[in-house]
């Protein structure tokens, strides 16, 4: 605390990231890192940038990456221009970018009660009224809820740390029924089992998604993050970037970012390899008693009927494995959230849990 802080700072409750504990031999399962590192050719690429260039500014439009996620997009059949792309350092900077263009409104912000716990700390940054809805009895977001008044909506698809999914066909629902605010599909897992909201984009002018290259795409060491939706939207977000940073990505990062997205053979790998293992940790699971949510992303939201998901948690760590618990609020309070590792690294979570168990 400081007398020369601004009073609001006082206020604040800021993000609580993920743990980066510095530890040998260390299992690494609580924040949702990909177990495959990125496609060789982006490492290719990242070395080859590394040089003379980077005395200069890199492209503050990152013109090279916008135009790569394009025709990613347009390739599935989806028709993204690049004007339709936002990039910026990471899929935090261009949400913090949104909340503050887009969700300042006379009605209150809607999203989930149990949810991406940033949406809380960006409404308390930039001082937006929010309602938190509360997931159903299932830990389900109900479209119906969101059918009401609001200044926007926004919740992860599939959601987190829940990690469900919900069908687009719901998320259509919601953006028929709801015309005069900005619907927001944060998609950092959608790769790992579900279809994209990007494809929705041309046909409903209030819907923009963001997602992330940290997770589906190995690159969380390097903050990529993305938006896609109608061009006013892009433009709205270009104003605030230019106001903020103009040049939020790094010649190395927009390199990396290109080659990442070129490189379809090795994205497949490792979604293919992430998913077969998430299907295999979770029958493990269940064979133990552990009750798991239905996952459509990296990482499985699951607790013991005998077990409090504190005392498994420590036991985790008291063997080098270390997972998320969240502790709250109250109805999850039990629950762990596991990220998929390698093979490897879940044969030893399971090893160490039959020791607890």
């Amino acid at each position: 605390m400081s007398k020369y802080w601004s009073e609001f700072v006082h206020h604040l409750e800021p993000y609580v990231p993920g743990e980066q504990p510095k530890m040998d031999k260390l299992v690494k399962l609580n924040t949702n890192e990909h177990p495959l590192g990125p496609s060789p050719k982006v490492i290719e690429a990242i070395r080859a940038e590394a040089d003379d260039r980077l005395r200069l500014y890199p492209d503050p439009d990152s013109g090279l990456l916008k135009q790569a996620i394009a025709d990613y997009y347009s390739g599935k059949g989806h028709g993204i221009k690049r004007s339709q792309v936002f990039v910026g350092n990471g899929s935090d900077e261009v949400l913090a970018h949104l909340f503050m263009g887009f969700f300042r409104q006379d009605e209150p912000l809607l999203f989930p009660d149990i949810t991406y716990s940033f949406y809380k700390v960006y409404c308390g940054l930039y001082q937006i009224d929010y309602d938190a809805v509360p997931l159903d009895e299932t830990l389900s977001i109900d479209v119906e809820d969101y059918l009401r008044p609001n200044g926007g909506i926004i919740f992860p698809n599939p959601n987190a740390p829940t990690g469900k999914l919900m069908p687009l066909s719901d998320i259509e629902r919601l953006l028929q029924a709801n015309t005069e605010s900005l619907v927001v599909i944060d998609e950092a897992y959608i790769d790992f089992g579900g279809d994209t909201a990007i494809s929705l984009v041309n046909r409903y002018p209030n819907l923009l998604v963001t997602q992330t290259l940290s997770k589906s795409r190995s690159l969380a060491g390097l903050r990529i993050g993305l938006a896609v939706g109608d061009e006013a939207l892009i433009d709205g977000l270009n104003r605030i970037k230019d106001s903020f940073n103009s040049y939020p990505l790094d010649r190395l990062a927009i390199a990396a970012g290109v080659a990442a997205f070129e490189d379809q053979q090795w994205f497949e790998k490792g979604c293919d390899q992430v998913i077969s293992q998430r299907d295999w940790l979770n029958e493990q699971l269940s064979q133990r008693g552990f009750e798991s949510l239905p996952s459509a992303a990296n990482f499985l939201f699951t607790y013991h009927p005998q077990h409090r998901g504190a005392s498994l948690a420590q036991g985790l760590r008291e063997q080098g494995i270390i997972v998320r618990h969240f502790g709250k609020p109250e109805r999850i309070a039990d629950y762990l959230r596991i990220t998929v590792g390698t093979a490897e690294q879940n044969q030893a979570l399971i090893d160490v849990l039959d020791t607890l168990l």
